[in-house]
């Protein structure tokens, strides 16, 4: 990713720092759908307290956030959490059940078991990664991590059986460290493309976003789909980090379909404050990720 990119120039700069929870920037705005929106067909799956489908991540009323290592009697076990700065190596870890044995079936979400999101505690340097499971048990996947400080690994999974959840855990790299500030923003410039965010959070129940992406200036309306979805879009809130997903409001589209260049979403957030927003789309068989910084003020009015 482009920000986790930039972060390699600051791991000299500055003495280590472990342990800081870094906050994150925020903005809203009208709830207005651009023209191009794909808003027909059934809910996609949304990745909170609740989703549009009915998922309920977590058990009774506790929403699965990836604030904890373990819960509804699942634990993320990592094998490793200590990486050296811009440096790839492998991070192994297993989802264990109440009997403490590795998870070995795990439900399809979006083309895939299980969905690995890595950001650092300032809420820079966003990852989005499919880990394999092998047969022991223990899911692998190369990471590189181009900045010290610490960073924050959520395993988003469903289990055979059991509910949607989003559990987390903390990984550390020795070196330099500076935090980024996120300026308050719904406009993203990335690879060339422009992004453009409208719609406001809002604590009052579901709030519906609309991501809206050109290229020098044109629409752009060939969007391919990505894991089953013509975008995904993640939201981390300030402070502590709590993990939201959430998909369009469309049906799930062919590997042929087209689609742009609006996407509209539908999110629920779990409190007012400030959230950090990743976008995941498709063009030109390439994956781009938009970056915004918005905050939904309590009680926002829909």
């Amino acid at each position: 990713m482009n920000t986790a990119i930039r972060l390699t120039g600051y791991a000299t700069t500055l003495a280590l720092v472990f342990g800081a929870a870094w906050g994150i920037g925020s903005a809203a705005g009208p709830a207005v759908a651009p023209a191009g929106a794909a808003t027909t067909g059934a809910g996609g799956t949304g990745h909170g307290a609740t989703s549009p489908d009915g998922h309920a991540h977590g058990t009774g009323s506790e929403p699965s956030l990836g604030l904890a290592s373990t819960q509804a009697g699942y634990t993320f076990v990592p094998e490793n959490t200590s990486f050296e700065v811009g440096r790839t190596a492998e991070f192994a870890f297993r989802i264990t059940g109440s009997d403490g044995d590795p998870v070995t079936e795990f439900d399809v979400e979006h083309d895939k078991e299980l969905h690995l999101v890595v950001i650092r505690r300032d809420a820079a340097g966003f990852q989005h990664l499919h880990p394999t499971l092998g047969p022991d048990g223990v899911w692998r996947t190369p990471l590189t991590l181009p900045g010290g400080g610490v960073w924050r690994a959520y395993a988003d999974f469903v289990p055979t059986g059991g509910p949607a959840l989003t559990l987390g855990t903390d990984l550390f790299v020795p070196g330099g460290f500076v935090p980024f500030t996120h300026a308050l923003s719904r406009v993203a410039e990335v690879d060339g493309y422009q992004v453009r965010l409208d719609g406001a959070l809002t604590t009052d129940g579901p709030a519906r976003v609309f991501a809206t992406i050109s290229r020098d200036g044109a629409p752009v309306t060939d969007l391919e789909p990505y894991l089953g979805a013509f975008g995904h879009l993640v939201a981390l809130r300030q402070g502590d980090l709590a993990y939201l997903h959430v998909h369009p409001d469309a049906a799930m589209p062919a590997p042929t379909d087209r689609s742009g260049p609006g996407i509209a979403f539908t999110a629920e957030i779990p409190s007012a404050g400030g959230y950090r927003l990743f976008l995941d789309f498709s063009h030109g068989g390439t994956v781009h990720t938009a970056e915004f910084t918005v905050s939904a003020p309590e009680g926002t009015q829909r």
